[in-house]
């Protein structure tokens, strides 16, 4: 069975066309990802602010600075 002239510069049109629509679609996803990877980031860090400075004392597991301070103080 001969091949035909066109059906291997098809064969490989197809293909490139192909691979430039998959870097097409994964630049595209990473473009999304990443900028809803930054509002994440944001977000983290406006809670990391809000947070406990001393999370083990607001738990009474460890004393406190405030505690300690006042402690130390009163001495």
């Amino acid at each position: 069975m001969p091949d035909q002239a066109g059906t291997s510069a098809q064969r490989i049109r197809i293909g490139l066309t192909g691979l430039a629509f998959a870097f097409l679609l994964v630049l595209l996803g990473s473009v999304i990802s990443r900028s809803s990877r930054s509002d994440a980031t944001n977000e983290a860090a406006a809670a990391v602010t809000n947070e406990p400075s001393e999370p083990l004392a607001e738990l009474g597991v460890a004393p406190g600075a405030q505690e300690a301070v006042s402690n130390n103080s009163a001495e």
